[in-house]
């Protein structure tokens, strides 16, 4: 039995390209489109879809305030939202809704979403979003849009900005907190490590020692050391080698599964 769905995205361009995608699965009957947050809360009224795929950023009500009225339904339509966030700013998503979809959508990772949302389904398990989850999306992706994106970075007399993905990483030697970044070494604005890692995505950026900071999409290599800890060697042109904690250590083998 096919799956019924909503599309709900700002773009009709965005729409378009998700319907034609889920038209190829065979498994899925979009019985509606809808542009913004109001017509689709009244398209959810009339047609009761099993699935909603959620734009996240819409103007007027967003895809989370859609998501928290649907959510007080009976049944309340299954939840997966559909995004161009970064996924280390959606982690908290599989645990409230049934999946996420990172805009361009790959039709790999629509297959496994739509395998979620037809266990649930199968199962009559509730893939609602709760207010009380969904308000706690909004507070992590809030903080998130409040960080920085660029960096102030001195060198010599000049004043640079550079984008936060590109550091590499950023260490503390009497009191000044060198970085290092893609194209540029420098100074940061920052007094401590403590402060510059506040302005970023700390599931991105991780102190892993006392004296460093580090990008962990910019390790280039993890070098077991003694007594089970890590060096991490870096992407950066000196291929920096960064000591690994006791405590970050425990961390790191958790999220490479070591």
């Amino acid at each position: 039995m096919k799956v019924s769905a909503l599309v709900v995205d700002d773009e009709q361009p965005a729409r378009e390209e998700l319907c034609f995608l889920l038209s190829q699965t065979g498994l899925v009957d979009v019985i509606g489109q809808a542009g913004n947050g109001v017509e689709a809360l009244g398209m959810l009224e009339d047609l009761e879809p099993d699935v909603v795929f959620l734009d996240v950023q819409m103007p007027g009500l967003t895809g989370f305030e859609v998501a928290r009225q649907a959510s007080a339904r009976q049944p309340a339509p299954h939840i997966i939202f559909v995004t161009a966030f970064d996924q280390y700013a959606l982690d908290a998503f599989q645990v409230n809704a049934v999946d996420y979809l990172l805009k361009p959508v790959d039709p790999a990772r629509l297959d496994q979403a739509l395998g979620r949302a037809r266990r649930r389904l199968e199962s009559d398990r509730s893939g609602s979003v709760s207010p009380g989850a969904v308000a706690q999306i909004v507070e992590m992706v809030t903080a998130r849009q409040s960080r920085r994106t660029q960096l102030v970075v001195k060198v010599d007399e000049r004043i640079l900005l550079v984008p936060a993905d590109d550091l590499i990483h950023a260490s503390l030697n009497e009191d000044v907190v060198t970085v290092v970044a893609t194209h540029v070494t420098g100074t940061s604005n920052y007094r401590t490590l403590d402060e510059l890692q506040a302005q970023l995505d700390q599931t991105v950026f991780w102190r892993v020692h006392r004296s460093y900071l580090v990008n962990i999409h910019k390790i280039k290599e993890i070098v077991p050391w003694f007594s089970r800890n890590f060096i991490l060697r870096m992407k950066d042109a000196k291929a920096t080698e960064i000591p690994v904690s006791r405590a970050q250590t425990k961390r790191l083998r958790e999220y490479l599964q070591l």
